[in-house]
């Protein structure tokens, strides 16, 4: 069974898609770009753009019933992969220890002239929504 997950603590889709999907223990979450939910506009600069596309992943786990220690797998889409480092800054400040699989993809271009997007993978316990090993 398939449940739709939605939240105006982030921006809304973009397009005809769901901000999250959780199928099953599996929580699958659209890509997040750097868009403030409240002014709906994109935050000035990469490092910006990538804390509130951070934030704005964080607000649609918790949305779910889930939290960042609950992800399992990352994919970044930025603009310019000379951001590697700047986004490896931000991203420990979001997961500290927790250390999900990853990948920094570099990208042509994407939505609404944003520098990065961010989607990601989350896995809840289908009792208590935590990760078991």
């Amino acid at each position: 069974m398939l449940a739709t997950i939605s939240t105006d603590a982030a921006p809304a889709a973009v397009g005809p898609y769901s901000q999250a999907i959780r199928a099953g223990a599996l929580l699958f979450l659209s890509g997040q770009l750097g868009i403030d939910p409240a002014s709906g506009r994109l935050a000035e600069g990469f490092a910006a753009q990538a804390r509130q596309a951070l934030a704005n992943m964080a607000a649609v786990l918790s949305a779910a019933g889930a939290n960042l220690e609950q992800v399992a797998s990352v994919d970044v889409f930025v603009t310019n992969l000379e951001w590697f480092a700047e986004f490896n800054t931000v991203y420990a400040q979001f997961f500290g220890a927790h250390r999900p699989a990853r990948a920094v993809i570099g990208v042509a271009a994407l939505p609404l002239g944003a520098l990065v997007e961010i989607r990601a993978v989350a896995v809840m316990d289908a009792g208590e929504g935590g990760l078991h090993a």
